[in-house]
């Protein structure tokens, strides 16, 4: 969860950086910057879902509603998305801001990343809600590259730790290594690995990572 939250915390900072530049404080408001109307529609709505069920928890909402008549800068209105809702921010985000993001912080095309981010707020989905990731294969199953399609299985929960760990810092993935292989020790002999999708080389995979 840890991790998830700190890739969660970097694309709410890198999308909400680049529409504000690009498009101005209010222009996640506006259709004409991103990709597809129905869905930028969809993300409305869910915003403004969010803005009432917690504006009466969060005083920083119900400044925005008291002050600027509930008109909300991108990088104040992102702090309410989920990690679903964000994933899909990003979708629909233009192809080239898409492919801005991707090339400047994570050196990947584009569509990787879409990939990633619903395969990972699927499984933040389920960690949050108590639910099982043992032995059970993942709803979204992210893309690879084809050299690493011939040695990761991505119907389990490794392909999602692994595309994981390539979204993070350097520092954020030492500690996402070093938690899995306590966690691992603690409950050694209990687990059966390769129901996570788990090889005997998968500490050198998650090394090789950046």
């Amino acid at each position: 969860m840890e991790s998830l939250e700190n890739i969660e915390t970097a694309f709410r900072t890198q999308d909400s950086y680049l529409i504000a530049h690009k498009y101005g404080t209010l222009g996640y408001e506006d259709k004409e910057n991103f990709s597809n109307e129905t869905w930028h529609a969809q993300f409305l709505f869910e915003l403004e879902n969010a803005f009432v069920a917690r504006k009466k928890s969060e005083l920083f909402i119900a400044h925005h509603y008291d002050k600027y008549s509930g008109k909300f800068p991108v990088w104040v209105a992102i702090e309410v998305t989920s990690f679903g809702t964000l994933s899909k921010l990003y979708k629909n985000l233009k192809e080239e801001d898409k492919k801005e993001i991707a090339k400047t912080y994570y050196n990947v095309p584009y569509t990787y990343i879409e990939s990633w981010l619903r395969t990972l707020s699927n499984v933040r989905n389920v960690c949050a809600h108590f639910g099982r990731i043992y032995n059970k294969n993942l709803t979204f199953r992210p893309a690879l590259f084809n050299n690493e399609k011939k040695i990761i299985d991505n119907k389990k929960v490794f392909a999602a730790i692994y595309v994981a760990k390539r979204l993070l810092t350097r520092q954020e993935g030492d500690r996402l290594l070093a938690s899995l292989e306590a966690l691992i020790d603690e409950y050694e002999g209990q687990l059966d690995l390769s129901r996570l999708g788990l090889k005997s080389n998968w500490k050198d995979l998650l090394k090789g990572q950046k």
